[in-house]
């Protein structure tokens, strides 16, 4: 075995109805009084968060809502949230909601703590710190945002910048399935195929790949893969939720230690340009990249096939690959989400675009089984389009 380092979150608790008692949660951790709680406007107009904002005051917090967050939170949101969290105060910094403001609370946390400039922290293990202390609350499936020391910042028209820091790794996430029961089918599938890329991705990645994270993505495909369908059909199925809520989080686990690859390489430009959601994104190009890798990942598919729910999986190496690919792309057509890159709006003439800027994602590309070329790059798309 080569040697490995592998991190998390000190402490997770996976409770039901856990978010009803967070005010007495966070009371028994924390002596400060001042919490600046970081999500987005519709979850506040919702009323999701009503209780948990209940208990907070009960036990004595003093809480300021920052409801600015959007998809792909561009940089200007995250300097003017990290500066009304400021003026408020702020002692311990909540992330509320999907994995954009889980992002930005991180990122808040350091801006509060500190005096580094956001712009200094792009880049691998570039924030200097301190940080506020940081709780972690998604609200679902799919980013595990909650438990990686990754946040992802729209810094240009069309361009995503990662900060990628042990130091935007919470002090503390919260699994709370009820919190989930209202996301609708097509964010459920969305989100829930994110968290299986994440798995995969993990498991096959070429560097830092290692004996926690492979038994943590496939423990996270086996419930991922066995409730993502119920999830969607019956949304108030708790039990399906949890499943799904779990198994994010130990992808998020797993891809935070062994780092994802070409499939997110070129779903951000996707993003960037189309503005297509992170999820959706991810499951437009991911049966084309796994039919891409399967020269090099045969054997770590064939293994991965062994997690799906489906009975008749070949017993040979080569026949359990392809049968993962074709399950996985299966699965992906169930859900009834976008299938291909014409539906979201990508016109042929885009392609050369994006596989021109998916290789500017280096930093995840090194990550890939098999080496992606610019022409390669295409093809997927071409393929996907």
């Amino acid at each position: 075995m080569n040697g490995f380092e592998f991190s998390t979150v000190p402490h997770l608790i996976v409770e039901r109805g856990a978010a009803r008692h967070l005010g007495e949660r966070l009371r028994g951790r924390y002596a400060a009084s001042r919490l600046c709680l970081i999500t987005d406007q519709f979850l506040h107009a919702s009323g999701l968060l009503d209780s948990a904002l209940a208990d907070l005051h009960a036990h004595g917090w003093n809480v300021t809502v920052i409801d600015d967050v959007v998809a792909d939170p561009p940089d200007d949101v995250v300097l003017k949230a990290a500066e009304r969290a400021r003026d408020f105060g702020a002692e311990v910094v909540l992330g509320l909601g999907g994995g954009s403001s889980m992002d930005v609370a991180k990122l808040i946390a350091v801006l509060c703590g500190s005096a580094q400039p956001l712009g200094e922290m792009y880049g691998i293990g570039k924030v200097t710190g301190p940080r506020l202390p940081l709780i972690l609350i998604p609200t679902t499936a799919g980013t595990g945002s909650e438990v990686t020391a990754i946040s992802i910042v729209t810094t240009g028209e069309t361009t995503k910048s990662g900060v990628v820091s042990p130091l935007l790794t919470a002090d503390l996430a919260i699994l709370d399935a009820d919190l989930t029961l209202g996301l609708p089918s097509a964010a459920t599938a969305a989100t829930g195929i994110d968290a299986m890329v994440h798995a995969i991705e993990a498991y096959t990645s070429a560097r830092l790949k290692n004996p926690l994270s492979d038994m943590l993505a496939k423990q996270a495909m086996t419930l991922l893969s066995r409730n993502i369908l119920q999830a969607c059909r019956e949304g108030t199925d708790i039990n399906a939720r949890e499943a799904m809520l779990l198994g994010a989080t130990l992808a998020g686990q797993a891809f935070s230690n062994a780092p994802v690859a070409a499939v997110h390489a070129l779903a951000y430009p996707l993003g960037g340009h189309f503005h297509v959601p992170h999820g959706l994104s991810n499951a437009l190009v991911l049966p084309h990249v796994l039919r891409f890798n399967l020269p090099c990942a045969q054997p770590l598919y064939a293994e991965l096939a062994r997690t799906l729910p489906a009975e008749n999986c070949p017993a040979d190496q080569a026949g359990a690959a392809e049968y993962f690919i074709d399950q996985i792309q299966a699965l992906v057509i169930e859900t009834a989400i976008p299938r291909t890159l014409r539906e979201v709006g990508v016109r042929e003439g885009d392609i050369a675009l994006l596989a021109q800027e998916a290789m500017q994602q280096q930093r995840l590309l090194v990550n890939n089984p098999r080496t992606v070329t610019q022409a390669d790059a295409l093809a997927i798309y071409l393929a996907a389009f």
